[in-house]
């Protein structure tokens, strides 16, 4: 269960997102709205999947998926904290990869560890590092978009901050994988190890 903290910083992230779209609706702002709903409607993503995939995501993993989404989205674009802030857009790069190599290597971790699968901890950290990076072109992608289809400016100078997020995708997406490698191996590093604990605690039948 999520701590009273986590849920008041859900909720308050949330209503801030439901009085946004209200003010679009009386400002007639419609891509400010649609940016506002996508949002909301991402927010609720972990919740989905607990629900329609049983797999029960840590809550403090989820907290930190709704507040990515919120300051890329709703901060980034209608905050414009990627024109005020020069570091904004390389941090969210930066922790987003890492948190999806995360992702990726629990997949397979859970896949291992369930008799699913036998792979040896290398193959898992490759895996990892190509799921964090197969997310950041899908996002790519998804800003390339918004600018033909809406007239946005997500991609600010085009090719060079395509490029760039890139990069810095893979540097996240690497780090990612080598500590899930290490962790495997046995060095477990405490950032890691608390997460793949907390997933194991909320999964107990990854449990030998």
């Amino acid at each position: 269960m999520p701590t009273k903290a986590e849920k008041i910083l859900e909720n308050i992230l949330r209503l801030s997102l439901v009085i946004a779209a209200v003010w679009a609706v009386i400002d007639l702002q419609w891509q400010s709205l649609f940016i506002v709903l996508t949002t909301l409607t991402l927010s609720y993503l972990p919740d989905w999947m607990r629900n329609q995939y049983h797999i029960r995501i840590p809550h403090e993993f989820a907290l930190a998926i709704i507040c990515f989404i919120y300051a890329s989205l709703f901060l980034g674009e209608l905050g414009q904290f990627y024109e005020r802030f020069q570091w904004w857009d390389v941090m969210l790069h930066m922790n987003s990869a890492i948190g999806f190599g995360c992702i990726g290597f629990i997949i397979m971790f859970y896949m291992n560890r369930s008799n699913r699968l036998s792979i040896r901890p290398f193959w898992l950290a490759i895996f990892g590092f190509s799921f964090a990076l197969s997310i950041g072109v899908i996002w790519e992608i998804f800003e390339f978009s918004m600018d033909q289809l809406l007239g946005m400016n997500m991609q600010k100078s085009g090719l060079v901050d395509t490029m760039w997020d890139l990069i810095v995708d893979a540097v996240g997406a690497f780090l990612a994988s080598l500590a899930g490698y290490t962790y495997i191996r046995g060095n477990k590093t405490p950032f890691l190890s608390r997460l793949i604990g907390a997933f194991i605690k909320d999964n107990p039948e990854l449990e030998l």
